[in-house]
């Protein structure tokens, strides 16, 4: 299977999607493993990460009662 034929999910919103794989790739130069084979570049890894469904968005919910 070709790396172009490989079903992606792409959220609707860009910024969305960049901050996401953003803050993935600062994860993988921190050394966390990668989810997926595909490149040596933590950048683009994180894109393709996000984009095949395999990295999604949590919404942090505040910890303790402030």
């Amino acid at each position: 299977m070709s790396e172009r034929s490989k079903a992606t999910i792409r959220p609707e919103n860009s910024f969305e999607y960049v901050t996401l794989a953003a803050a993935r790739a600062r994860q993988l130069l921190r050394g966390c493993l990668p989810k997926i084979d595909g490149s040596l570049k933590p950048a683009r890894r994180a894109l393709q990460e996000v984009s095949r469904g395999v990295v999604a968005r949590t919404d942090d919910a505040p910890i303790g009662d402030k």
